[in-house]
C-alpha cells in the first residue's frame, strides 16, 4: 500500500524524513511544519508529480532545491524557513495548478525564472530572505491571480517591471531591500487593491509619482523610506485618508508637508524623517503628539511638534497679522484649489474616485462623494439619472431604490436612493462606519449624500446584477454552473465573516438575500445594501427593530429584538440552498422538522443543470450540509462564518470522487460538530 498523505505538523519531531516518502508515487499530502526536522530533502520527495499540498516550513531542513518542479498536481508549497539551497528551476512554470508557493528564509541563489510567469492560478509568491539575483522577469505581470508578492531581502536588481500594473488583484506588496533601481513605475496605480506596499531601502530615484494617491485602499503602510527620491511630496497623497503608516524617510524630499495630510484621519505614524522638508507642519492634536523623531533632521521645518522651533510669528497684532491672515487665506485657497484640480483631473483620466467621509455627520446637509467638488458631482449623478427618472431605475428594495448612472466620464455607478428615516443619527453613523469596510466581496461605497429633502449612496455598478436576477432569467442561469454557484457561496461566507469577525466593533447585515448578493461580469459576488444593517454594541444587548426579509429572518427574531451574528448566519444558510436548488427553500425549510430520514440531494438540485461531476457533487453536499447546519431553530447551534470558511477549507481538500452523494441523504444535526 502506498502513502497518500502524512500529517507531522507542531509537534516537535527531530530527525530527518524517511528516504522513501514518495516511493510507492502516490503520495499527496506532505504536513509537517514547525517540528525540528533535519537533513536533506528525500529524492523521491523532490521528484514526486503526485503531490498536491505541502507544508515543511519552520524546520532545519538542508539541501539542493534545483531539481524541485514539475507537479502537474501541486495546489500549495511552503518550503520556508529551513536551510534550502540552490536556484528556482524553470520547472516550476509547469506547476499549472499552483496557488501558493512560499520559500523565504532559505539560501536560494540565482534567478527568478520567467517561466514563473504561466502560473495562471498563482495568487501567493513569497521568495523573500534568500540570496536571488538578476531581474524581477516582467513575466510576473501575467499571473493576474496574485494578491500577495514578497520579493524583499534579496539581491535583486533593475528598475521595477512596468508589467506590476497588470497584477489588478495585487493586496500586498514587499519589494523592500534589494538593489533596485530607477523610479517607482507610473502603472503602480492600476493595482487598486492594494493595502500594503513597501519599497524601501533600494536605490530608487525620482520623485514620488502622484498616482500613489489613487492608491484608495492603502491601509496598512507605505513605506519608500531609504531611497533617493527627491522633489515634493505630491499633495494627493492626502486622499490616502484610511492609511495607518506612511514611512517617507532616509530621501531627499523637499518642499512642506501638504495641507491636504489633514484628510489622512487613520494615520498613526508618519516618518518623514532624514529629509530637507521646510515650512509648518500641519496643525493638528496628531502632530501636537506626534514624537520628533519622525521628523528628525528637516532643518527647516517648524510647528506644534515637540521639539521643533515653532514657526515665527508676526511681531504686532495690527496691519502685520490683518496681512498675515490674509495672505494665509489666500495661500490656503490656492492650495485647496489645485488639490481640486488634479483629484478632477485624475478621475477624468483614470475613472477612479476617491470616497471622503464627511466631517461633521450632523450637519444638516453633507456631501462626501468625493474630495473635489461635492456638489459638482451631485448635479452630475441627478442628471445621469434624470432626476431619479423610473427609465434608470434598476430596482427597489426595502430602504431603497437604485438608479443606473453613468456620468460624462463614462463611469458607471449604482446610486441607491434611500427612503426618509426617522434615526437620522443613527443612518449617519451606520454610513460613517460603512465607509471604511473594504472587502473583495463588499459593494464598493464611494460615498454618500445627506440632505434635507434627499439622501443617497454611490456604490461600484455590477454589470450582472443581484443573483436573483440571475437565478430567474432562462438564459443567465445556464451560466450559473455548479463551480460558480460554489464559488458565490465562498465569496459571501469571506465577506461575513469579515464583517463579524474583523471589523471593529462587529456589523451585522440583517438583510442576507439573494436580491442584496451582487454578481459581477466574472461572476465575483458582492454583498450589497447595508440599509438595514446594525453595528453591534459589544457592552450592549443590541436590541433593534425589526429588519430584513421574510422567508430569511432567523426564526428567534420571532420572540426577541436581539439582533446577532447568527441572524446573518441563518440568512446564509438559507441564500446556500437557494442557490443549489435554483428558488427560495420554503417548502425545504417546512418539511426539515418532519422528515426524519432527510432529503436526497439530488432531489434538490437545480434541475435547469446537469447533475454535477462526481468531485463536484461532494463538495455541493458538504456545503449543503453546512447550510443545513446554518439554519438551526437554536442559534446557539448555528456556526459562527469563520468555522463555516474552516469547513470550507477543509472540503476543498477531502472533496472524493468515491461516494455517490447525489443519493445521500441531506439531514438537520442537533448541533455544530
Amino acid at each position: 500500500m502506498s502513502l497518500v498523505k502524512l500529517a507531522l505538523g507542531f509537534n516537535n519531531f527531530s530527525g530527518a524524513l524517511p528516504s522513501g516518502l514518495c516511493a510507492g508515487g502516490q503520495l499527496q499530502h506532505l504536513t509537517a511544519p514547525q517540528n525540528n526536522l533535519v537533513g536533506p530533502l528525500p529524492s523521491s520527495l523532490i521528484s514526486c508529480t503526485s503531490l498536491v499540498r505541502v507544508r515543511l516550513e519552520q524546520n532545519n531542513l538542508e539541501g539542493d532545491i534545483t531539481k524541485m518542479g514539475a507537479y502537474p498536481n501541486l495546489v500549495y508549497i511552503d518550503i520556508s524557513s529551513n536551510r534550502l539551497f540552490g536556484k528556482l528551476s524553470h520547472r516550476w512554470g509547469e506547476c499549472c495548478n499552483l496557488t501558493v508557493l512560499r520559500a523565504s528564509n532559505n539560501n536560494i541563489t540565482g534567478a527568478i525564472p520567467s517561466s514563473i510567469g504561466k502560473l495562471s492560478q498563482l495568487g501567493v509568491l513569497d521568495v523573500s530572505s534568500n540570496k536571488l539575483e538578476g531581474y524581477i522577469p516582467p513575466e510576473v505581470g501575467n499571473i493576474t491571480m496574485l494578491f500577495n508578492v514578497s520579493l524583499s531581502g534579496n539581491l535583486l536588481e533593475g528598475n521595477m517591471p512596468q508589467e506590476v500594473g497588470s497584477l489588478n488583484n495585487l493586496e500586498y506588496l514587499d519589494l523592500s531591500s534589494n538593489n533596485l533601481t530607477g523610479q517607482i513605475p507610473q502603472p503602480l496605480e492600476h493595482c487598486l487593491k492594494l493595502h500594503f506596499l513597501k519599497l524601501s531601502h533600494k536605490r530608487l530615484n525620482g520623485t514620488i509619482p502622484v498616482e500613489l494617491g489613487m492608491l484608495v485602499n492603502l491601509k496598512d503602510l507605505l513605506d519608500l523610506s531609504d531611497n533617493l527620491i527627491d522633489g515634493a511630496i505630491p499633495s494627493l497623497l492626502g486622499g490616502l485618508s484610511m492609511l495607518e503608516a506612511l514611512n517617507l524617510s532616509h530621501n531627499a524630499l523637499n518642499g512642506s508637508i501638504p495641507q491636504s495630510f489633514l484628510a489622512m484621519t487613520g494615520l498613526q505614524s508618519m516618518d518623514v524623517s532624514y529629509n530637507k522638508l521646510e515650512g509648518s507642519v500641519p496643525q493638528t492634536r496628531f502632530y501636537e503628539e506626534a514624537p520628533i523623531k519622525w521628523f528628525w533632521h528637516n532643518e527647516k521645518l517648524c510647528g506644534v511638534v515637540k521639539g521643533l522651533t515653532p514657526c515665527d510669528l508676526p511681531q504686532g497684532r495690527g496691519q502685520q497679522t490683518k496681512h498675515g491672515a490674509i495672505l494665509l487665506a489666500i495661500i490656503s485657497a490656492i492650495v485647496f484649489a489645485v488639490i481640486v484640480t488634479a483629484l478632477v483631473t485624475w478621475q477624468c483620466k483614470k475613472n477612479k474616485c476617491k470616497a471622503e467621509t464627511a466631517n461633521e455627520v450632523q450637519q444638516t446637509k453633507m456631501f462626501a462623494i468625493w474630495n473635489f467638488d461635492g456638489e459638482d458631482v451631485y448635479k452630475k449623478i441627478v442628471d445621469a439619472t434624470n432626476n431619479f427618472s423610473d427609465t434608470h431605475c434598476i430596482g427597489t428594495g426595502g430602504t431603497g431604490s437604485v438608479y443606473r448612472a453613468q456620468l460624462p466620464t463614462g463611469e458607471l455607478f449604482a446610486i441607491k436612493k434611500i427612503h426618509m428615516m426617522e434615526d437620522d443619527d443613527q443612518f449617519n453613523r451606520e454610513i460613517y462606519a460603512l465607509m471604511h469596510i473594504r472587502h473583495r466581496n463588499i459593494v464598493k461605497l464611494f460615498g454618500y449624500c445627506s440632505a434635507a429633502q434627499r439622501r443617497f449612496l454611490v456604490y461600484e455598478y455590477m454589470d450582472r446584477g443581484s443573483l436573483a436576477t440571475s437565478l430567474n432569467d432562462k438564459e443567465s442561469v445556464v451560466e450559473l454552473d455548479w463551480t460558480r454557484r460554489l464559488n458565490i457561496v465562498r465569496d459571501v461566507a469571506h465577506a461575513l465573516s469579515y464583517i463579524h469577525h474583523d471589523c471593529f466593533p462587529p456589523i451585522v447585515h440583517r438583510d442576507i438575500t439573494s436580491n442584496n448578493i451582487l454578481l459581477d461580469t466574472e461572476f465575483k459576488a458582492c454583498i450589497s445594501d447595508f440599509g438595514t444593517s446594525k453595528i453591534l454594541d459589544v457592552d450592549a444587548s443590541n436590541c433593534t427593530r425589526l429588519a430584513g426579509t421574510k422567508g430569511y429572518l432567523a426564526p428567534e427574531l420571532a420572540y426577541t429584538t436581539r439582533v446577532t451574528e447568527k441572524c446573518d448566519v441563518y440568512s446564509f444558510g438559507v441564500l446556500v440552498l437557494e442557490l443549489f436548488m435554483g428558488h427560495h427553500p420554503g417548502d425545504f425549510l417546512s418539511s426539515m422538522d418532519n422528515n426524519n430520514r432527510g432529503t436526497l440531494l439530488e432531489n434538490l438540485l437545480d434541475t435547469r443543470l446537469p447533475h454535477p461531476e462526481a468531485k463536484i457533487g461532494s463538495e455541493i453536499f458538504q456545503v449543503a450540509i453546512v447550510a443545513v447546519r446554518c439554519i438551526n431553530p437554536d442559534p446557539a447551534h448555528r456556526p459562527t462564518m469563520q468555522q463555516v470558511l474552516k469547513k470550507f477549507s477543509t472540503y476543498e481538500q477531502t472533496c472524493s470522487n468515491d461516494l455517490d452523494y447525489l443519493h445521500t441523504a441531506i439531514v438537520i444535526p442537533a448541533c455544530w460538530s
